[in-house]
């Protein structure tokens, strides 16, 4: 590996915030994080990009900061991709197996049969990403190449997204000078870094609940079997503590960070906080438990819209491991308990791990989509036997099978 090779950036382009993460690849076991840069972004609705200029100025400002602290120059990412306009669902293709032996040819035959669907000509697929394999009777089949048969199925997950929202990702982040290595799915780089292997296979619910949307993505046997995209965020949380406490937003994502709690708890009662007027009016005093009683309405809203989603497809018994929340809202006291209450199921909140460097710095849920955009190209990239954390150990085999479909 070359000594450019070692070096990998994710580029997480948020609706709060721009990040980049340099990381220093030591093998596929070892990453080390050795650079971080962010910066506020204001060109960005709903995961969606709404000013070209804002979002470059983001881009170049928060990689400028991330080469300064590594002392290195950055000239490719890996950038992340969400919003309300990405759309997931599964397939299934069938074929007949030559010389009745499952062979690459049979899996390339078998994904494109999957993929035979119409989609709009304004969207694009973002990912195909395998679940299962059946040879004749046998399902459940990670890795079919080599078995015996007449007869090969396979189940997948297809992500679309409009291809404007996609074109103007890239192009940002070209005019900011650098070039795009992969455009991959928010949820699915959170994945990488904070879920373990055993939630995968047990059946998990990922929640990154972001600044201006909520992504989920829903795993079991190892793979991806649901994605969706709520658009209600950390966001909205901070516009409805500014119009209940009649204050700046500026200042109600302020207090947010500071004293936020998204459960009424009575001993918040005795605690009080000093709320900024709006246009020049005087500071009150407010208790924290008015504002826990704002913010658990809101909170509760979309947990309520995830157990929607989960119950809509039908995955709601098949999620042993119960819910992972990441994003930087995660971090709000009380986030895991309201989740509880609304879902009945555990929770806990991911954080990034399975990291090297300086990563206590990025040891947050608000990093991990950054992180985990590193560790899915890497995994990918480095050794595509090792599982991946969204289709099995035929991630990389898969790769370059696909270059001969599209």
């Amino acid at each position: 590996m070359s000594k450019s090779e070692k070096i990998v950036v994710g580029l997480d382009i948020g609706t709060t915030k721009t990040c980049a993460i340099v990381a220093d690849v030591v093998d596929s076991q070892k990453v080390n994080i050795i650079g971080i840069g962010t910066y506020p972004s204001t060109g960005i609705r709903k995961g969606v990009i709404v000013n070209i200029e804002s979002t470059v100025e983001a881009i170049r400002k928060a990689v400028d900061e991330a080469e300064l602290m590594a002392g290195v120059q950055i000239n490719s990412v890996y950038a992340g991709i969400a919003g309300s306009h990405i759309k997931g669902f599964n397939s299934r293709g069938v074929i007949a197996v030559k010389e009745n032996e499952v062979g690459a040819a049979d899996i390339r035959r078998v994904i494109g049969a999957a993929k035979a669907v119409a989609i709009p000509q304004d969207r694009e697929i973002l990912h195909i990403l395998p679940q299962a394999f059946t040879v004749d009777e046998q399902d459940g089949i990670k890795d079919p190449m080599g078995m015996s048969g007449v007869r090969l199925e396979a189940e997948v997950h297809i992500i679309t997204g409009a291809v404007t929202s996609s074109q103007n990702i890239t192009k940002s982040i070209q005019r900011a000078g650098l070039d795009v290595s992969e455009l991959i799915l928010q949820p699915m780089a959170s994945s990488e870094s904070v879920l373990f292997n055993e939630e995968r296979e047990l059946g998990v619910i990922l929640v990154d609940i972001g600044g201006g949307t909520t992504d989920i993505a829903i795993f079991k046997n190892g793979s991806i079997w649901h994605t969706a995209v709520i658009p209600i965020g950390g966001n909205h949380i901070t516009n409805d503590i500014a119009v209940g406490l009649r204050t700046p937003v500026a200042e109600a994502e302020k207090i947010k960070i500071k004293y936020g709690c998204a459960l009424r708890r009575e001993d918040l009662a005795q605690e009080t906080i000093e709320v900024p007027g709006v246009g020049g009016r005087s500071p009150r005093v407010l208790s924290r438990h008015f504002m826990s009683e704002i913010i658990e309405s809101r909170v509760t809203e979309i947990f309520k819209l995830v157990s929607q989603e989960i119950k809509k497809c039908g995955q709601m018994e098949m999620v042993a491991s119960g819910l992972v929340i990441t994003g930087g809202s995660a971090l709000m006291d009380g986030m895991d308990e309201v989740a509880e209450k609304v879902l009945d199921l555990p929770v806990r909140i991911g954080f990034p791990e399975q990291i090297g460097g300086v990563a206590d710095v990025v040891r947050s849920p608000m990093y991990a989509t950054g992180v985990g955009l590193i560790l899915h190209s890497v995994r990918t990239r480095e050794n595509p036997e090792q599982p991946s954390g969204q289709n099995g150990h035929l991630t990389g085999k898969l790769r370059e099978w696909f270059k001969e479909l599209f």
